[in-house]
């Protein structure tokens, strides 16, 4: 289960709303919702958790990229709402790099359909790939006062909660949950 939320920062503060992914099939998909919860191109951040496991903060400030945090990578790449948001540059991983082996590549060994006997390997070395920890830009809520380390310092079980109360926004918050 996981619970994603809208905060919009306006001139009276923040306004909160639910939020379905069900619908958002990229970042660039997310940051087009995030964007639209604020016509005066605002702070938007979009606060995700799943199952405790993990959260989850992507803030969009007008027309610029968006910046995202995870506070747990490897947890997020098992849920499809993570792997939205753990893209190639946020991983430190060449565009594509992971899509489609070349030919040279290959280890033509002579066993049928892939039945080598490095699967086991290769299956614990792409779950070792996507770190345990948090990933991306961690000074992201600096300016509206949660320091990185407080971020970090966050457990996934009540992150949402404690960044809308530093934000002032712990009201709003719970109005949609």
């Amino acid at each position: 289960m996981y619970f994603a939320a809208l905060l919009a920062r306006t001139e009276d503060g923040w306004e909160a709303s639910d939020t379905e992914l069900d619908d958002v099939e990229t970042l660039s998909d997310l940051a087009d919702l995030a964007r639209e919860a604020s016509p005066d191109d605002d702070t938007v951040l979009v606060l995700i958790e799943q199952e405790d496991a993990w959260f989850g903060v992507v803030r969009v400030d007008g027309e610029d990229d968006p910046r995202i945090y995870v506070s747990d990578a490897a947890a997020a790449q098992r849920s499809a709402y993570g792997e939205l948001l753990l893209t190639d540059e946020l991983l430190g991983r060449e565009p594509g790099a992971d899509d489609v082996d070349d030919l040279d590549s290959l280890d033509l060994d002579g066993t049928e359909d892939g039945e080598s006997e490095s699967d086991e390997d290769d299956e614990e070395g792409a779950a070792d790939a996507v770190p345990h920890s948090p990933v991306g830009d961690s000074q992201i809520l600096d300016d509206l006062g949660i320091s990185e380390k407080e971020l970090r310092a966050l457990d996934a079980d009540d992150a949402l909660s404690s960044i809308a109360e530093a934000l002032g926004a712990s009201e709003v918050l719970e109005t949609v949950r």
